[in-house]
């Protein structure tokens, strides 16, 4: 039994770039004329290669994310994979019937009412007509836009065409959805929507492939991550850790990008290893969550072996964050800590260069990476530190109450600052630092964080 999805092989698509209209005629007509005359042919394009011998493979069931900068090829895949765009070269191969969020709306006629553009759009998707009668109530609540679906959608706004357009691609109940940033349209009660039928589409079994720049969306939703730039696959692996290489190649100086990226491409055994030293921590620690939950009374304490292995560190622009630390009240260093209890995190910021415009911050992760909350020293740059001297030194501590459930959590780090008038990181640490929230006897609480829910039952 086949339990592939997606095959991609080798995939490259090379476009061919003119400098005027005039330059694309003359390729037109002059190089079959130089042809006739036994001469050899002469281009009048610049060639662009948006990707460049790409190969994965997705399986059947798993959500894959594709991660990377602006033109760094990923819709160009999508569209491949979809079958909009021919390759320049190698293969793609897909099991089953595919449905594509790519630009939405694109495929309608203007002229057409939404009733008729939902009747041709599922069609090209490949539903038969009585397919379609059958779904099209639930398309109509889907997208909401009431009695405008029988008028022309020339007359629609943006909001409505992609409110109709999303509708009808998700309801072809698809073996293969395939999404390019569809997930960031519409306002937020839209969005949520969106997630929760991609959601359930998912829990179906369906295989899902999708764009995003968002990293927490990549983290949560995804079982594996790829990183494009520049059109080449420098890394595929845990959503995670793909999104922390992401990361610091978004943020590194340019005089250093090449130097990182090259990095990146050449990491895989080391990532490997950091992965699998995280999945023995977090299972020694459900280990010890079975093993301890008949304790009466449990105390915060530090284990020293309770160090991340997953650390990923940007380049540093002038500032150094170290010494990371979690401190109970009385100062002294814990990493198992208790439910309900307050701790300070704390970290020191040694500046070697001058800086403006400078704010801390810090932010607490499931081990998956999903961000849960954290803090930063100003709430805007104008109330940041306006100018930090070179050679200073900061000592940064942020008080937290614990509310999370028994489990293993991280702890980031980082420095902003401004650097030609935008606000960068001038330093930043992921995984930074762990801890573990002890397990209690009678806990009743579920989920990620405590929100203090008891119960109260009343028999009538």
């Amino acid at each position: 039994m086949n339990e592939i999805a997606i095959q991609v092989e080798n995939l490259s698509k090379c476009f061919q770039v003119y400098s005027s209209p005039r330059d694309r005629l003359k390729q037109f007509i002059f190089p079959r004329l130089r042809r006739l005359f036994g001469k050899s042919s002469k281009h009048y394009f610049d060639e662009f290669w948006a990707l460049k011998e790409v190969s994965f493979q997705v399986k059947k069931g798993e959500t894959v994310g594709i991660i990377g900068r602006n033109g760094s090829g990923k819709s160009t895949l999508l569209q491949m994979i979809c079958g909009t765009l021919n390759p320049t070269g190698g293969t793609i191969q897909t099991y089953g019937r595919v449905a594509a969020l790519l630009e939405l709306g694109a495929g309608f006629n203007p002229e057409f009412t939404g009733r008729e553009n939902v009747y041709l759009n599922a069609t090209v998707l490949g539903l038969s007509k009585a397919e379609i009668d059958a779904r099209f109530d639930d398309i109509l609540a889907f997208a909401d836009i009431g009695e405008f679906v029988e008028q022309p959608t020339k007359t629609y706004s943006s909001g409505m065409m992609v409110r109709l357009a999303f509708a009808v691609a998700i309801n072809v109940d698809p073996e293969i959805l395939i999404v390019d940033e569809a997930l960031s349209v519409g306002d937020e009660l839209f969005q949520r929507k969106c997630f929760s039928r991609i959601e359930a589409i998912r829990a179906s079994g369906a295989t899902i492939l999708f764009v995003s720049h968002s990293g927490s969306t990549i983290v949560d939703l995804c079982d594996r991550a790829v990183l494009l730039d520049a059109g080449e696959k420098l890394a595929i692996g845990v959503p995670k850790q793909i999104v922390g290489r992401y990361q610091k190649m978004l943020y590194a100086p340019a005089d250093k990008y090449d130097a990182i990226r090259e990095q990146i491409r050449h990491a895989d055994d080391y990532v490997i290893s950091a992965i699998d030293n995280s999945k023995n921590e977090i299972n020694d620690a459900i280990e010890e969550r079975l093993s301890t939950k008949h304790i009466t009374e449990i105390r915060e304490n530090f284990d020293f072996n309770l160090k991340p292995s997953s650390t990923i560190e940007y380049e540093s622009r002038g500032v150094n964050i170290g010494m990371p630390a979690i401190l109970n009240i009385s100062g002294e260093q814990v990493n198992n800590l208790v439910r309900g209890k307050v701790y300070r995190y704390a970290y020191n910021v040694k500046f070697s260069s001058s800086a403006s415009s400078v704010r801390f911050g810090m932010m607490i992760k499931t081990t998956s990476g999903v961000e849960l909350g954290g803090g930063i020293s100003a709430h805007a740059v104008k109330t940041s530190i306006a100018f930090v001297d070179a050679d200073s030194s900061y000592r940064v501590e942020f008080r937290f109450c614990c509310s999370l459930n028994p489990g293993v959590y991280f702890l980031n780090a980082g420095v902003l600052g401004d650097v030609n008038g935008n606000e960068t990181y001038l330093h930043r640490v992921v995984d930074f630092a762990m801890f573990r929230v002890l397990p209690e006897s009678e806990d009743l609480a579920t989920g990620v964080v405590d929100f203090f829910c008891y119960p109260e039952l009343e028999l009538q």
